[in-house]
């Protein structure tokens, strides 16, 4: 727990995004949806009628930034308060020391960092104090606040969404932190345009990694005179390689593998490549991917291609013998087969539907001659009476019901005309064609 430094001296060895933060809403880059003349937060900001709030938004966006705005411009007690360092003893202690403090008139401000951190313990432990109005909390999280904060806390916050920021936005960020006393304004920087862009771009939305690409570039910058000079060449090697927008518990992780899904099912290989790739090198679990093709070769497939089953459960033996980045080739082979071989959604209609009908009969009794009579009893009240062995039979079929009577005629399975499906359509048809024939 400490209180935001307010202080206006600037310490010079922090980090160029810590000396960067801004003080005021005018300095804030981006977010003007919410922070734009006359937007809502803009108007509590300058009010100071801050209310209980959470502020979700993809890393550096700009949460804790507006937290620091709040300090700097409120008459409230300010908090830091950390997920990581604190437990249920010191949300208490502090949670104590605000309700002492509202008896004597003065309002605390409680800043949540990473607040889906919390568990549901020690959430709970704020929900009767923001409810009393004891504290003013302000939750910051880069996880949907729907799924990681506690309903009852949620419905007592506003929720604002803070958007990556845009190339724009970035460039004229990292514009500032050349000219601004707090960053390199007290030395020459010479810097070109496009190479300001180039760091823009690869910081992907994120302020605080384009602030610290920057301040790299610059450390390792060429000498010339008095002039520190950042060529392309100099943000290449200070960008070796581009780090992935990345979550494996978070939003991100959903929104990639419904990605690949979709792109599978659009029967688009380059694209179900692309996303494949995008999820293995940021460090996915390759038997997940395995399992979600797995689930794919059913779902999206079925029986126009019984084959892509066997494949997409090989793939996961693959996955599991070898782990990565060996395996990469497997899923890829998995990802362009299930992209590129016939469709069909029968088999996960059919279960749907029988599914819906399955929830609203459950009481539906099983027809007494397909049930197993395996006691005399049993027997003696008709339990497997009138049962027809379909080996027996010289077609191997018989005309003997099989659904309840409430569902005679239902149709479960619908085959389509894809690939081999087609086979199974039309053994359907003859089944069927047999059956009608052959009703008693």
């Amino acid at each position: 727990m400490s209180e935001f430094n307010t202080e206006t001296a600037v310490d010079m060895t922090q980090p160029l995004a810590a000396r960067l933060r801004p003080r005021t809403v005018d300095e804030i880059v981006g977010q003007r949806q919410l922070i734009g003349e006359g937007r809502l937060l803009r108007r509590m900001i300058e009010q100071d009628a801050v209310s209980s709030m959470i502020f979700w938004g993809p890393p550096g966006v700009g949460k804790t930034t507006l937290a620091a705005v709040i300090a700097n411009q409120t008459k409230a007690k300010f908090i830091n308060f950390s997920a990581v360092t604190s437990g249920i003893k010191e949300i208490r202690a502090v949670m104590q020391q605000a309700e002492d403090n509202r008896k004597f008139g003065e309002k605390t401000i409680l800043f949540v960092d990473e607040i889906h951190r919390f568990n549901k313990a020690q959430q709970d432990a704020f929900l009767p104090f923001v409810e009393k109005g004891s504290i003013i909390m302000i939750g910051a999280t880069t996880e949907n606040p729907s799924f990681e904060v506690n309903g009852a806390l949620l419905s007592r916050c506003r929720v604002f969404v803070l958007k990556a920021l845009t190339e724009d936005d970035l460039v004229e960020l990292l514009k500032r932190a050349i000219t601004d006393p707090r960053g390199f304004g007290g030395q020459r920087v010479e810097i070109a345009d496009e190479v300001i862009r180039m760091i823009a771009v690869f910081a992907n939305g994120d302020a605080r990694a384009a602030l610290t690409t920057l301040e790299m570039a610059v450390l390792n910058g060429d000498s010339e005179g008095d002039a520190t000079v950042v060529s392309v060449e100099t943000v290449e090697q200070c960008t070796s390689k581009k780090s992935l927008l990345y979550d494996k518990n978070g939003e991100e992780h959903y929104n990639l593998i419904s990605a690949l899904h979709k792109s599978m099912r659009n029967s688009d290989p380059d694209a179900a490549v692309y996303w494949l790739s995008r999820m293995l090198e940021a460090g996915e679990d390759p038997l997940y991917v395995a399992r979600r093709i797995v689930r794919f070769a059913s779902e999206d497939v079925g029986l126009a291609d019984p084959r892509a089953l066997e494949l997409a459960v090989a793939v996961y033996q693959a996955c599991h013998f070898i782990g990565m980045p060996e395996c990469s080739v497997h899923l890829t082979q998995a990802v362009v087969y299930l992209s590129l071989v016939p469709k069909s959604n029968s088999l996960y209609m059919a279960y749907e539907t029988a599914k819906e009908d399955a929830n609203k009969m459950l009481a539906e009794p099983v027809p007494l001659q397909i049930r197993n009579g395996v006691t005399r009893l049993m027997r003696d009240v008709g339990y497997g009476k009138g049962y027809q062995y379909a080996h027996d039979f010289e077609d191997k079929l018989t005309d003997m019901q099989c659904l309840p009577d409430s569902l005679l005629g239902k149709k479960y399975y619908v085959p389509t005309s894809q690939g081999l499906e087609t086979k199974f359509k039309d053994r359907l048809a003859q089944i069927e064609e047999w059956r009608k024939q052959h009703k008693k």
